[in-house]
């Protein structure tokens, strides 16, 4: 009796201590909400993802620390915190209905994907293309054109394009780091700027997460991500890059002495193992059966249709309070979560249907193959349910409002678009990553924007152009941040795909996507957050890039070689 009374007062004594010490963490935890303590977990989130390079690791962390502010900063609270991290925050995410369709949406296109890829359709497409490559020039014209073709999909992109164009520009003494380059370069731009590829459900989604905490705009996510195309300034200008060089024959930098090497010495590296991986295996088409191209083009054009009648149709329905509805009235009241979701199972069920009644894939092949472009979402989708959480949880401790009482009165606009390309590049490059930039990023950088110009009374229809060109800079910052990073999967890939050296891709490639991020800040994003057109900064930064190219880019072969 005695021993159990002992045990009851160190317990009692030991709960005492921690009720002192944490008393007052526990009464002012409501006052967490819009002070300093708000801006760490984001912070985190980025310092950690900066050092581990592993995107998920961190924004569980952010998560998890922002739950425990929330918990009152007590003892338990870590371990109440950790819980919330699954059982609020995280079942939260997956319990809207709108990140749902999102998740189901990203991966029927997915799916899609991988049945169009093993049923020979873009293999079919490479076919056509490969054709016209019968010089150098042609050769990274065409390589570059491939890339464009294949816009649905950043990975397939890349080890179809390089696989399939590596022989070829082998043949025409280009160099396996020139093919990278192009490879790399026409994969992910291509893929962020698409109107529906396998990245419009995750960018969609962040959108709309973060449009829900943003008052006073009202506005669908996805017609806010069309507005947002005009100002991604460093895809458009990327692609137009590889275009100006490749039809050129000029280079500079590394990149000229690797093409100098290859026109006297073959473009071939025996010191290059290429990657039998099962990706690429997996993209393989059928043996012994047809490569037919419509294969792939009618279920992308069905997508493309379905989007278009989805955002049609609901924003009818959306607009049947309105006599004379315009075209503009319609899409700003349509469902663009409902549209993709449409969109998305029917182009599947074209895929599945066309190889099915072609005889090129059974049953059982068609779902092996669905099976396979749907896993590859996995690893996406769980980073756009995490940066879902994160977003609550800066939701819950007002993170931008705090941000906004800081920087609100200080913080001029028009810098917001520059600096957040940057930051969302240093991250993408740390990490390797321009999902994960995008992830961390978006729950923290668009409330925040859109607050700062709410603080400025700068929220009218004449201003927008300053969040367009916020949000398209996070998504053109991380994507440029991924093409500069070693450690980006997209790099390694293009590398592999194309059997270059993986250090030699990335030192050749360097110059080049520095040159075209440069540009992209002073006369994208910069001008236009100054009020510039954007079709103005775009059009001076093609004329810099061509200039670029005259001045400084010499040819790597006699004009007859080419």
């Amino acid at each position: 009796m005695l021993y159990n009374n002992k045990i009851n007062n160190i317990v009692n004594l030991i709960c005492l201590l921690l009720f002192s010490t944490f008393a007052n963490a526990s009464e002012t935890a409501p006052q967490a909400a819009g002070s300093w303590i708000a801006i760490v977990p984001p912070l985190l989130t980025i310092a950690v993802a900066l050092i581990i390079k592993r995107v998920i690791p961190a924004l569980f962390l952010g998560i998890w620390v922002g739950a425990w502010v929330i918990n009152d900063f007590g003892l338990f609270g870590i371990w109440t915190g950790l819980l919330d991290t699954f059982l609020v925050f995280v079942a939260n995410a997956l319990s809207n209905s709108d990140h749902a369709a999102i998740v189901l949406f990203s991966m029927m296109v997915g799916g899609m994907v991988g049945i169009i890829t093993r049923n020979g359709g873009m293999q079919g497409i490479v076919n056509h293309i490969v054709e016209w490559a019968d010089s150098a020039r042609h050769a990274c014209l065409a390589t570059a054109a491939l890339g464009l073709a294949i816009f649905f999909d950043d990975y397939a992109n890349t080890l179809v394009v390089g696989n399939t164009m590596r022989p070829v520009t082998d043949s025409m003494r280009v160099s396996r780091a020139k093919l990278a380059y192009i490879v790399d370069s026409t994969a992910a731009p291509v893929a962020c700027i698409a109107i529906v590829t396998t990245w419009i459900g995750y960018e969609i989604g962040l959108i709309g997460d973060s449009l829900s905490k943003m008052e006073g705009l009202d506005t669908e996510p996805y017609l806010l991500f069309l507005n947002t195309l005009p100002y991604s300034f460093y895809p458009f200008l990327a692609i137009a890059f590889v275009f100006m060089v490749s039809a050129t024959g000029r280079d500079f930098g590394p990149m000229l002495e690797a093409e100098q090497r290859a026109v006297k010495h073959g473009s071939d590296d025996p010191d290059v193992v290429l990657d039998k991986n099962q990706e690429a295996e997996n993209l393989l088409p059928v043996d012994g059966k047809p490569q037919r191209a419509f294969n792939a083009y009618i279920p992308v054009l069905v997508m493309v249709l379905g989007v278009v009648v989805g955002l049609y149709v609901t924003g009818l329905e959306g607009s049947a309070e309105l006599a004379e509805p315009t075209l503009k009235d319609i899409i700003g009241n349509a469902n663009s979560y409902t549209a993709l979701m449409w969109a998305s199972l029917t182009s599947m069920m074209t895929a599945a249907i066309l190889s099915l009644s072609q005889r090129i894939l059974n049953l059982e092949e068609v779902v092996n193959a669905w099976f396979h472009g749907v896993s590859s979402m996995l690893m996406a989708m769980i980073i756009l349910i995490l940066a879902w959480s994160l977003g609550e949880v800066t939701d819950t401790l007002q993170t931008a409002q705090f941000l906004t009482g800081v920087l609100g009165d200080s913080l001029p606009t028009f810098v917001l678009p520059a600096l957040v390309f940057i930051l969302a590049a240093l991250t993408a490059f740390a990490t390797g990553s321009s999902w994960g930039a995008m992830g961390i990023l978006f729950p923290l950088a668009m409330p925040l924007t859109w607050a700062v110009m709410t603080a400025q009374g700068q929220v009218g229809p004449e201003h927008l152009h300053i969040l367009y060109s916020a949000i398209s800079a996070i998504l053109a910052g991380a994507v440029w941040g991924d093409h500069c990073s070693p450690i980006s999967d997209t790099t390694i890939l293009s590398s592999l795909a194309s059997g270059c050296d993986h250090i030699e891709h990335v030192r050749t490639q360097l110059p080049y996507a520095m040159t075209v991020g440069a540009t992209a800040i002073l006369f994208g994003s910069l001008m236009t957050a100054l009020g510039s057109p954007w079709w103005l900064g775009m059009s001076i930064g093609l004329v810099v890039l061509w200039l670029i190219i005259r001045f400084f880019g010499k040819p790597s072969r006699e004009p007859q070689a080419a």
